[in-house]
């Protein structure tokens, strides 16, 4: 228990600013229900005047809960640190934890507030002074005792308004959407008409109740005499009051109906005219949120006073205070509204400017509508927002975060990626940029430098090349999600000692429909070689050979060409297994057993040949074979040699390989 009551919270923590939000809403409940108590009295239909004491229950019952908020708010910052105003030099500055120190601050500054605006009011203006009052000499209450709740709402007020401020300046915003701005400036705007409506309602009973009083006190000494305690209502059906009801002439000379009456209710007259003051509670409630609405909104422009004063005065109040609130709202309103199209008028700017800049440069419509479809398509894919400067303001380690929740399993898909381990895989996703083509764009061209490498997200590319504008040649292959071009790049970013020239590019990459993919710059693919070696680890290479549809392509052509030079000396070789087997002799064939040179083994007889035309395809054969052999062994022994070098090197084997010659096939 002690630690639970030594405890002290911090005011940008999480619980505060979740109270502050709930006591927020109290407090917007809290003044909506005051000025209810506004509502309890009404007029009755024989000149009497009571209150309502089902409604005071349920108002009173709904007040006291509000209380008990401003009582726990109370005990909350007794227990919530403050920020030292020494120490606000640079950040957010240091904390005072210390209880003592929080209780001697808040007493000093806020509490007094705090206590005024808890204190019950106007259950104890409606339930001890009003009956108090009823049972003395005037024998009815004053209504206009009621007002006191207005007094409440100054230091309630200067609740509200300092706790808007500091959920401001812990969170940034008080409502998280645009829309739940707009409403609530509404509903701030709806108070004030609440609060005016149900002022103006009280007014005009007190104003009845006035000229009651007065025409009252001027027949006491007539006859039969009027008491105090005929104008309520508790009195209906006493003797003594009917008998003064027949005599007396307060209702005619009290009635707002009646035009030739002394007494002028000016502006209050609506009140009894349109029997208001007589209705049930929830509908004079109404009617007098929209009286107080039409004239906040209009500024009382269409309200006929009379020269009382206090009459005067109200409509002053009512005349600036509309002209303030109304301008605020309208302000307010705006600047939420706007906020949620700031963007869409944005790219609607950028989108005329595009537009007047083609016709100025007079571009032909192909051109028109390629640039239309681009900017449709990046707005319906970024919703005009720049990802990398929202990302660049964040620190290193969050933004590391961020591209990795955005870009990891993404990048997993490719299945060159897949090959590699989660630390590399960091690295490379911090550095992806987000890159978006639309249908037929060239995204590289056969013979241009190649900055960067793409990886396909979504939608389809033809990659294709002509092997450097050769006639007869030419070679397409389609590009799916998880495809990857430019990986001429790679081989440039894995050699040590690279040019600053970048590398050209061996094929020509078109999309074919719209494409969102992730691009890996030159100069961020060269950073990640240099700084993790195992990017030149064979395993990474080979897959790399192995998804590249360059290296595929290179591939299939070497097969091709093997086949042939594999076809055409088959043919050759059966071609002069036939010609020494059928060469046309002028003599006869005749067999004879060659044991003297070793040629034939045996008694069995072959074919006569020419000795000197076998000898010589025999020694071509043999020295051919030789030659082979050696030329094996020498490329073996270079390729050895090369081997050792690169490795000794560290020069990566993924150099493109010498072209088929397919003339020579």
């Amino acid at each position: 228990m002690n630690k639970i009551k030594d405890q002290i919270l911090d005011p940008s923590s999480d619980i505060v600013n979740w109270w502050n939000h709930v006591f927020l809403v109290t407090c917007l409940i809290s003044l909506f229900i005051d000025p209810l108590y506004f509502y309890l009295p009404y007029v009755g239909e024989m000149a009497c005047m009571t209150t309502e004491n089902e409604a005071s229950v349920s108002i009173t019952y709904c007040r006291t809960l509000a209380d008990l908020f401003y009582l726990l708010h109370i005990l909350f910052k007794f227990r919530t640190a403050f920020v030292a105003p020494s120490s606000r030099v640079f950040g957010r500055g240091e904390l005072v934890m210390d209880a003592r120190q929080i209780a001697m601050r808040y007493l000093k500054s806020d509490f007094i507030v705090d206590f005024a605006a808890t204190l019950p009011l106007p259950q104890i203006v409606i339930w001890y002074v009003i009956p108090a009052t009823k049972s003395k000499k005037s024998g009815q209450a004053d209504n206009t005792l009621a007002l006191i709740v207005l007094f409440q709402y100054i230091p309630r007020l200067f609740v509200i308004f300092p706790l808007n401020q500091k959920i401001i300046k812990t969170t940034g915003f008080i409502a998280k959407t645009a829309w739940a701005g707009a409403a609530y400036n509404l509903l701030l705007y709806m108070l004030a008409s609440h609060v005016l409506g149900a002022s103006w309602y009280l007014a005009s009973i007190g104003r009845q109740l006035s000229c009651w009083k007065t025409e009252c006190r001027a027949e006491m000494d007539a006859f039969p005499p009027c008491s105090l305690k005929f104008l309520d209502c508790d009195s209906v059906g006493q003797i003594e009051r009917n008998y003064w009801l027949n005599a007396t002439k307060l209702v005619t000379r009290c009635d707002a109906k009646n035009d030739d009456s002394d007494f002028k209710f000016g502006m209050f007259a609506h009140a009894f005219t349109s029997a208001v003051a007589s209705s049930r509670f929830s509908h004079k409630y109404l009617y007098c949120l929209w009286w107080g609405l039409r004239n906040l909104s209009s500024y009382g422009q269409n309200l006929q006073t009379s020269t009382y004063i206090g009459e005067t005065v109200f409509c002053i109040v009512l005349c600036i205070g509309g002209l303030i609130l109304f301008a605020r709202l309208i302000g307010n309103m705006q600047t939420y509204l706007q906020s949620m199209t700031v963007r869409l008028e944005e790219w609607r700017l950028k989108k005329r400017d595009t537009e007047e800049w083609m016709r100025h440069r007079q571009l032909p419509p192909e051109l028109q509508e390629r640039v239309r479809r681009f900017v449709q398509y990046k707005w319906f894919a970024t919703r005009g927002v720049n990802e990398e400067s929202i990302l660049l303001s964040l620190p290193l380690d969050l933004r590391r975060e961020i591209q990795r929740h955005l870009c990891l399993n993404l990048v997993r898909r490719v299945p060159f990626f897949a090959q590699m381990d989660d630390q590399l895989l960091d690295a490379i996703c911090e550095r992806l940029v987000s890159s978006l083509s639309t249908e037929g764009t060239y995204v590289f061209r056969e013979g241009d430098p190649v900055d960067e490498m793409l990886f396909v997200i979504r939608g389809q590319l033809e990659s294709s090349t002509t092997n450097g504008g050769r006639s007869g040649f030419f070679n397409s292959i389609t590009l799916r999600p998880g495809d990857f071009c430019g990986e001429e790049l790679l081989t440039w970013a894995l050699v040590p000692n690279s040019s600053l020239n970048l590398p050209s590019s061996t094929r020509t990459v078109r999309t074919l429909t719209e494409v969102e993919a992730f691009a890996l710059r030159a100069e961020d693919l060269k950073f990640v070689a240099i700084q993790f070696k195992r990017l030149h680890s064979k395993k990474l290479q080979h897959a790399f050979r192995y998804y590249s549809p360059q290296w595929r392509t290179w591939g299939a052509c070497f097969i091709e060409a093997a086949w042939r030079r594999y076809k055409r000396k088959r043919l050759a070789k059966e071609l002069a297994v036939q010609e020494s087997l059928y060469t046309d002799w002028d003599g006869d064939f005749t067999y004879q057993q060659k044991s003297a040179d070793g040629l034939y083994n045996g008694s069995e007889e072959v074919p006569l040949v020419d000795i000197d035309n076998n000898g010589q395809h025999l020694g071509a054969t043999i020295l051919a074979s030789k030659f082979a052999a050696n030329t094996k062994r020498g490329v073996v022994q270079k390729v050895q040699v090369a081997d050792a070098s690169s490795s000794s090197l560290k020069m990566p084997k993924l150099f493109k390989p010498d072209e088929p010659d397919f003339s020579l096939v």
